[in-house]
């Protein structure tokens, strides 16, 4: 189904109003479909992307399915027409800095009425999200809004150019407009406990804590004896070099440029596994680096395999996924001490943690990790601990405890409209 005629349409018709269509009556909120529910995703971004919204939708959305449970999925355009048998609706969009930003409007509603979603479930809602949000509850559906990036923190680095403090304005008035969206939600779940608490002392109310799962089928040690893994290493550390590797997105808040402090350790060769917009500025910082490019499935797998010890830069994550999957490689994880690594890392047990306002301090600690004497052994046993850590946190596990909020907020409607 093509997006109910919006290919038709000029983006003049899609205006940015959040306004709830007035003419709308309110659903009564049915038990349920047999033993399943109707879950409407509405997401900020969508494959073909790849990012960390993009996953969390896509493994939600096989963890409901495996379930027998319904999804529909809300997506800026271009988006495929349905992911694993649930169907895909593409709205328009715009390109901002590299993403295709939905535009909010009335269809948005009207896809929600047609499919009859028990719940709305709104991916790291910002604007399409938040007409998702504002929609479901016009029609009187469950909400449930998941935070997940850190979108102040984004205006604050994007805006320090004009000054510190216009970049404090821009991130006070991101925090106004996140504190708007999710009072829209019935429920918001956040992803580590620096999340929930810079929602709580935003004003936002409702937040419970929700993690991310990680796909132990796909990244598992295994693979450090697979053939490709061996040959990848061998081509990136022919002296048997100890690989220091980042994976992840490679844009301005990520702050690729601290592994600059490590690029000229001996003995060592620095790997960076990804792509994105500041890929140029990136390999200008670290000329010692090799940089793979993007991989997915059993090549990113293979590239996390090859590693020897794994570090994430950045300060504003509110989470970090790529952390767990190289714990479930049994990789010891180098990691800020600061935003959603503190709940994947504990310090000297799965991993090191390093403050980020000390410059010398990611050297130290990586240096503990690769050029002294005993490294390998404390990277052995960091890395068993890691992988031990993180195998009760499954993808289907994760889901259940979803559809127990989903649940949960449905109850609540459900004695609310009985209430009133």
């Amino acid at each position: 189904m093509a997006s109910m005629g919006a290919t038709a349409r000029t983006h003049d018709d899609y205006r940015l109003d959040m306004r709830p269509a007035p003419h709308r009556r309110l659903l009564v909120i049915r038990a349920g479909h047999g033993d399943g529910v109707r879950v409407a995703i509405v997401t900020e971004s969508f494959l073909p992307s790849l990012n960390g919204v993009t996953t969390s939708v896509c493994r939600v959305v096989e963890e409901l399915s495996a379930r027998g449970h319904e999804a529909l999925v809300i997506a800026p355009s271009p988006a495929p027409a349905s992911y694993r048998d649930m169907p895909v609706r593409s709205v328009a969009s715009i390109p901002v800095r590299q993403f295709q930003v939905g535009l909010p409007s009335g269809e948005i509603e009207a896809l929600l009425a047609e499919f009859g979603a028990d719940v709305v479930h709104a991916a790291s809602p910002f604007v399409l999200g938040a007409r998702g949000l504002v929609a479901g509850r016009a029609l009187g559906m469950p909400t449930v809004a998941i935070y997940q990036t850190d979108m102040a923190g984004y205006a604050y680095q994007h805006s320090c150019g004009a000054g510190r403090g216009a970049a404090r304005a821009a991130a006070a008035a991101t925090w106004r407009y996140l504190r708007w969206v999710h009072a829209h939600a019935d429920l918001t779940l956040a992803p580590s406990r620096s999340a929930c608490d810079d929602l709580s002392a935003a004003g936002v109310g409702a937040v419970q804590r929700w993690g991310r799962g990680v796909d132990t089928r796909l990244h598992h040690p295994g693979w450090r004896d697979d053939a490709g893994t061996r040959a990848l290493r061998r081509g990136l550390a022919p002296r048997g070099e100890t690989i220091i590797g980042y994976v992840g997105r490679i844009a301005p808040e990520k702050e690729l440029e601290r592994l600059r402090a490590i690029q000229d350790l001996p003995g060592t060769r620095l790997v960076v596994v990804g792509d994105g917009p500041a890929r140029a500025d990136a390999a200008r910082a670290l000329p010692r680096a090799v940089f793979l490019g993007s991989r997915e499935g059993d090549d990113l797998a293979r590239a996390y395999a090859c590693l020897d010890v794994f570090v994430h830069t950045g300060t504003r994550e509110t989470f970090g996924q790529t952390i767990q999957e190289a714990a479930a490689t049994a990789l010891p994880v180098v990691a800020p001490d600061r935003g959603g690594p503190r709940d994947l890392v504990e310090h000297g047990v799965t991993g090191l943690l390093f403050a980020p306002d000390d410059p010398r301090d990611l050297r130290r600690q990586v240096e503990s990790l690769t050029v002294r004497p005993d490294s390998w052994q404390r990277r052995a046993l960091l890395g068993e601990t890691a992988l031990e850590r993180v195998q009760g946190r499954s993808w289907g596990r994760l889901v259940d405890t979803l559809i127990g909020h989903y649940e949960a907020v449905c109850s609540g409607k459900r004695l609310a409209t009985r209430l009133s």
